[in-house]
Parts: C-alpha cells; structure tokens; sequence
C-alpha cells in the first residue's frame, strides 16, 4: 500500500485502485473522481495522506483500472433467509417502536417511568443490533415516519439504534453501551413536560415556541433525576444540545465539559434528522447526510463520534438507494467483505425465476454505483 500526499493529488483525478483514509474505510474507487470537495474535506479533517495500491491518472480508463472482476450473476446467497431476518427486523423495530410510544404515553399522562424496563428493553437491543446489525439499517432507510405520529417515538428509537451502533465502534463495554441506550432513548424526554403543539406542530414555531423547545434538555434532566437514573444518562438528557464549539445549549458547554454519551447522542441525532423527512425539509440519502457530517461545519460535533458513525456505517450506507451503472435503480443490502468498495445490491426491475428481487455484486468494469438517489427518484 502506497502514501500519498493530499496537497499532491490532482483534484478530480482517477486512481486505478481504491483509495483508503485508514486499513478499512473506502474513499474512492476507480471509478469516482478524487474531487476537489473531498479534498477540502479532509484537509478540514486535518488528513495528510491517503493509501492505494494504485496510481493516480488525469482521466478514468477502464483498461487502467486493475483488480479482478467480480461475477455480476444474481449472489449466490440464501435470500429466503435474508427475507426472513428483514422481516423479522421490521417486526423488531416496530415492537421497539411501539414500546417507546406507550413509554411516553405513561410519562406524560401518569408521570411514570420504569427504570428497570427500560434497562431491560436497552439490553435486548443491543443484543439484537450487535447480531444483525446490517438489517435493522436496512429498515431505518426504508420506513418513513407515518405521518401524524408522534416524531419524538420515531426519533428516540432511530436515534437509539444509531448511538449503540457508535457505541459499539468506539468499543464501549457492555455496561456502558446499556447506559449509552438508556441514555439515547430517553434523550428527548424533557418534551413531554412541554405543549404538545410545541414539538408536534407542523407549522413553523413562533419565536416564544422556540424558546419553550429550548428549555427541554433541562427539563429532562429533573425529570430523569426525579426517577433516579444514574447521572450519566441524567446528564446525556441535559447536554445532547451542547456542541464542540460552544455553540449549543442549555449552558454553551465546549468540548472537554461534554459527556461522551453526549456527544454519541449529538452525532446520532443529527444524522437521523439529516436522513429523516420532516415537516419544514426533506430527508437527504444516507451518502448526503454522511458528507455534511464529515464537513463538521463550524467543528460542532465530535471528531472521533463523527469518524465512529462514518466507519461503522460506510460512505455507502446500508439501505441507500442508488443508481446503477445499466440504469437500474437499488439499494445496498449489504457489504461485499472480499471488496468493500462494491456492496452487494438489490435491482428494482430484476426478478430471479421464483419471483424475488435480483440481488446483485456490483463489480469493476460491470455493474457499479453511479449515484446516490433520493426519495422522489425513486418513486418516479
């Protein structure tokens, strides 16, 4: 594997293999351009060197583009239990859902909230999400918040999944991502104290409106010490607002004054705003929503959280839907371990014999991702 130089690649040249910020993390392949975006990037990033067994050329041949082709036929994989996982994880995120909803129903009606359920929910998530991690994502993507339901359920949960998935990059032990997830799903609970058209409204809020919104993190963290939670997620409550560049609030806290479950939480949050549709914007696909966060515009969020939810999710998340280079339309199932820049696809429009969706490997110089699509393409 050879270094090179940032400051000496030609923006928007071609290198003949992949392109790595580290042992694992894919950033081009042959054919996607080393643009000049990516560059500011990483210099932002303050990255110095990037890793290739390639060369870099002024234009992308194919003929120059080294490496094996991969078979594009239809995988050879066992889709009847891939079916079978993703419903299952489908059933799981609802019940998930479902529990969170009745959780919020009981705090705001009867001011209760059980401790040790949701100890015990967080640990069967955990264990779900460290098991089959890839389909829980893959549900993420393709279920969009029903309208008229309470945001905040749907938020808590997505934002849950996503911090335990940060979590377990960064390698936190057990007790600690139990904690992490009590922390994640319970970030939003100084809401339910508010009006509910402050947080439900599908208008824009009036500035009195704004300013009750803002007073929720400190809610949260009475109600929760109120019940007796443990401090860190106490705290998680009070400062998931706060930002790197003391830019956040309640208290304008700067870096080293914010709690790691925090900033997991921050990071986790926006990206499941970034990538969920919502009353005053429209989501932005996974791909979109990775490059704002690796922007990190204003240094807001944490560095290493921001890295932990890149690489653990890959530039081309799970349930992305993308466009092929035969001009069908799809969506990245999961990722090829042999040759991560080619992720195993599924392709609308293609069946096998019995009638399923054709699951395909992309692969150099046959199938490959030529863009990221967005919602309103794919449902034209």
């Amino acid at each position: 594997m050879k270094d090179f130089v940032i400051q000496d690649i030609q923006p928007n040249s071609y290198f003949t293999k992949n392109t790595y910020l580290d042992n694992a993390f894919v950033l081009t392949a042959p054919e996607m351009p080393f643009s000049s975006d990516l560059v500011t990037i990483l210099e932002k990033w303050s990255f110095k060197k990037v890793f290739s067994e390639g060369d870099a050329n002024s234009e992308y041949s194919a003929a120059n583009a080294d490496g094996d082709v991969t078979n594009t036929s239809s995988i050879g994989l066992s889709q009847q239990s891939d079916g079978e996982k993703l419903t299952k994880a489908e059933e799981f995120y609802s019940s998930f859902l479902f529990f969170v909803e009745n959780m919020f129903v009981r705090a705001t009606v009867s001011d209760e909230l059980d401790q040790k359920a949701v100890t015990e929910k967080i640990k069967d998530i955990v264990e779900y999400i460290k098991e089959d991690r890839r389909f829980i994502m893959r549900v993420l993507k393709n279920i969009e918040p029903a309208q008229g339901k309470n945001y905040l359920a749907t938020h808590s949960v997505r934002s849950t999944i996503l911090s335990i998935i940060i979590g377990s990059y960064l390698k936190l032990p057990p007790y600690r991502m139990i904690e992490l997830g009590v922390a994640a799903i319970l970030h939003e609970v100084g809401m339910l104290k508010l009006p509910s058209q402050t947080y439900l409204s599908q208008r824009q809020l009036t500035p009195q409106e704004q300013k009750m919104i803002m007073t929720h993190p400190v809610l949260g963290y009475t109600m929760l010490k109120s019940f007796d939670f443990p401090i860190p997620v106490c705290l998680a409550a009070l400062e998931h607002h706060e930002r790197e560049n003391g830019t956040g609030y309640p208290r304008r806290l700067v870096s080293e004054k914010i709690s790691l479950y925090s900033k997991i939480i921050a990071v986790a949050c926006s990206y499941e705003a970034l990538s969920s549709k919502r009353p005053h914007k429209e989501a932005k696909d996974g791909y979109t929503g990775m490059l704002e966060l690796l922007k990190n515009e204003g240094k807001a969020y944490d560095d290493t959280v921001v890295k932990a939810l890149v690489l653990s999710l890959s530039i081309y998340p799970i349930g992305l839907y993308v466009l092929l280079s035969n001009g069908k339309k799809g969506q990245v199932v999961d990722v090829n371990p042999e040759n991560p820049r080619f992720p195993i696809v599924q392709v609308f429009g293609e069946f096998t014999p019995d009638g399923k969706i054709k699951m395909m490997q992309t692969a150099q110089g046959a199938l490959t991702i030529t863009r990221p699509l967005n919602r309103n393409e794919i449902d034209t």
